[in-house]
């Protein structure tokens, strides 16, 4: 696998800008490409198919801003590169018409026009790109390793979202908000995430994390190791990976490793073993071959967990020819995706959507997965300059540094220019460490939380 800083000459293709970024992995032939593979006829206009997709990832980038703040980005100038055949309103601000509005009905419009198979097709590209591009492969083991986790992302109560992500219910009642399950991949090295896979939380079409690995593992990059926890830690995850050509790494609940082994757990216990698919598999899974077994070893291990804890033991089930100490490892960084997970929410502000139709939620989800992405390679970028791993850095303040300079990057006089720019982004992510505490921090004292006022029932 080919690295792009195994050289001066390959470091010099990485433009530490995600804008830059963008233009480079999807340039004009792409959007000719799959303009005419969706068979679409578009004139020329302001609010084309690729100025379209970037507002939306920009919006992500500023931390879910409002389309008036994507329409000022517009409005501030974009490199020529983005209109290859300008149309009249660009080539002559000045005339009877006025230059281009400040309102966002018509970059609305151009957003739910936008098909949402071009929007898959961009998520998948960056990301095979970049993760072609970037060296994720475990050190010695020639291999990379993706964490799988699941998260729930709250929407909009419009009809249609209601109708097709069903809130939950509890005994006070039904929710008011309706719920997506959403899974993620992110690898382990570098972080960049595949595009997510989502359904129903709640309701009778309700699917769980499992399936949506099952439905999303085909895009993984050939040959790799699928890491995931307990939830994962079942037969049919653990077939499905081995069909499709990849090792798994699964930790296992203390029942199901119970039954593994056909006896106690003891540390150090590292044992082959063929699982088969029990009878409550087989209901679930009525698709599975008769002869459906997937050969592996069981590793036990006593650990110490981080917060200092009581040691347990830590059950693994596992396809991949590795010492049992380098499972170990791959395995105890599994914290990072919960991170990663935060950063999605918390950073980019994913928790909670604005969109009302189902469409346009699948849109934001894949470009916002878009919009990480590119802000987790400029952090590579800079880590392979310094010598630190990715994730020794600030999501954070990386994308503040990203959001600041975007500005003038666009709007480089000529390719020296735009070199400088990157340079000084470069310079700054370098100071954007995480902090190396030497010292546990003390935790917030557990007090009980009042009661809050309680309040007359709505009517109607």
């Amino acid at each position: 696998m080919s690295s792009p800083c195994s050289s001066q000459t390959s470091r010099e293709t990485w433009n530490a800008g995600a804008l830059s970024l963008y233009r480079r992995l999807l340039p004009a032939a792409f959007w000719d490409l799959r303009q005419r593979e969706a068979n679409l006829r578009q004139n020329n206009r302001v609010y084309t198919l690729a100025v379209v997709t970037w507002l939306m990832i920009g919006q992500w980038l500023h931390g879910h801003s409002p389309l008036d703040q994507a329409v000022l980005e517009l409005l501030r100038g974009l490199p020529a590169s983005f209109w290859p055949r300008p149309c009249k309103r660009l080539q002559n601000p000045r005339r009877e018409t006025g230059p281009v509005s400040g309102n966002t009905a018509a970059y609305n419009k151009a957003r739910h026009r936008l098909p949402l198979s071009i929007v898959e097709s961009c998520c998948d590209r960056i990301f095979e790109q970049l993760t072609s591009e970037a060296d994720g492969v475990l050190p010695g083991l020639r291999q990379r390793a993706f964490f799988f986790d699941g998260t729930s992302v709250q929407l909009p109560p419009s009809p249609a979202l209601r109708q097709c992500y069903p809130p939950g219910s509890n005994q006070h009642g039904e929710s008011h908000w309706p719920l997506l399950r959403m899974l993620v991949a992110h690898d382990l090295q570098t972080g960049l995430a595949m595009r997510p896979q989502w359904g129903p939380a709640n309701g009778k079409r309700a699917v769980g994390e499992q399936q949506l690995l099952e439905a999303s593992i085909d895009r993984l990059p050939a040959s790799s190791l699928v890491v995931g926890d307990a939830n994962f830690g079942v037969f049919s995850v653990a077939y499905c990976g081995t069909q499709r050509g990849h090792s798994v790494l699964l930790r296992l609940t203390a029942v199901r490793a119970l039954h593994l082994a056909g006896g106690p757990l003891q540390d150090g216990m590292d044992r082959s073993i063929a699982w088969k698919p029990t009878r409550e598999d087989r209901r679930r899974h009525p698709h599975l071959p008769k002869d459906a077994c997937v050969h592996g070893r069981l590793l036990v291990g006593l650990v110490q967990p981080s917060n200092q804890a009581k040691p347990f033991l830590l059950a693994i089930f596992t396809t991949w020819d590795a010492t049992p100490q380098q499972i170990l490892d791959v395995y105890g960084q599994r914290w990072n995706i919960e991170t990663d997970l935060r950063t999605l929410k918390g950073t980019l502000h994913l928790e909670q959507l604005r969109c009302t139709t189902p469409e346009m939620v699948a849109k934001e989800l894949d470009l916002a997965m878009a919009a990480y992405n590119l802000v987790r390679a400029v952090m590579y970028l800079t880590a392979q300059k310094t010598g630190l791993p990715p994730r020794a850095y600030s999501f954070t303040r990386v994308r503040h540094i990203v959001e600041a300079f975007a500005p003038l990057l666009a709007a480089a006089r000529d390719p020296v220019e735009a070199r400088q720019i990157a340079d000084r982004i470069t310079h700054y992510v370098a100071q954007a460490k995480l902090p190396r505490r030497t010292r546990k921090r003390p935790s917030y004292p557990r007090e009980v939380w009042p009661r809050p006022q309680s309040f007359p029932r709505r009517k109607g």
